[in-house]
C-alpha cells in the first residue's frame, strides 16, 4: 500500500482506517450478538465489500427484515464481482483490522475469531447519512451471517469458494 500521503484525497477519504474499522466493528458487534460468540476472521473480509459498495448497500438495507438467502435470491447481483471487491478491499480491511487492534478495540482469540472489547465503541450510530447506512448495515448483516452461523455456507451462498 502507498504512504498515506500519497492516496489520492478520494481514497484517504472512502478507506479511512477509522471509518473501515468502525464499519468492520459494527459487523463485528451484529454477529456476537446473533451467534453468541465471536466472528470468525474469513467472515469479516465480507463486511467492506457489501457495506461501502452503494448499491449493495442499500439493497441490504431495504431488506433489512428478511433473511440472507432470500435477499440474495431476490438480488442475485450482489454476487456480481463480490470475490474481487473483497481482494480488492483485503488491504484496507487489514489496515482498519490493525487501527482496532492498536486502539483496543478488538481482541483476537485463539481460533482467529475476533470479538469486541467492551464500551468501546458507542452505541448511537451518527455521521452522515451514508456513514451512518454503512454502520448500520454493517450491524445487520452481522447478524445475518451469524444466523447463517456456517463459513462454508455463508461463502457458498455469496458465491466465494472458501
Amino acid at each position: 500500500m502507498k504512504p498515506w500521503s500519497q492516496r489520492p484525497r478520494e481514497v484517504r477519504n472512502l478507506f479511512n482506517p477509522a471509518f473501515c474499522g468502525l464499519v468492520l466493528a459494527r459487523g463485528v458487534e451484529g454477529f456476537a450478538e446473533a451467534a453468541n460468540r465471536p466472528m470468525p476472521f474469513s467472515l469479516t473480509l465480507v463486511i467492506l465489500p457489501l457495506c461501502l459498495h452503494k448499491r449493495t448497500r442499500d439493497q441490504l438495507k431495504e431488506a433489512n427484515r428478511s433473511y440472507l438467502t432470500n435477499i440474495l435470491e431476490e438480488h442475485p447481483e450482489i454476487r456480481i464481482d463480490l470475490a474481487q471487491r473483497a481482494r480488492g478491499l483485503f488491504p484496507y480491511t487489514m489496515e482498519a483490522f490493525g487501527y482496532l487492534m492498536a486502539c483496543g478495540v478488538v481482541t483476537v482469540d485463539d481460533a482467529g475469531a475476533i470479538s469486541l472489547r467492551d464500551k468501546t465503541v458507542r452505541k448511537a450510530i451518527g455521521g452522515s447519512q451514508d456513514t451512518k447506512d454503512c454502520q448500520t448495515v454493517a450491524r445487520s448483516l452481522g447478524k445475518k451471517l451469524g444466523l447463517l452461523n456456517d463459513r462454508a455456507t455463508i461463502y457458498t451462498t455469496f458465491g466465494i469458494r472458501p
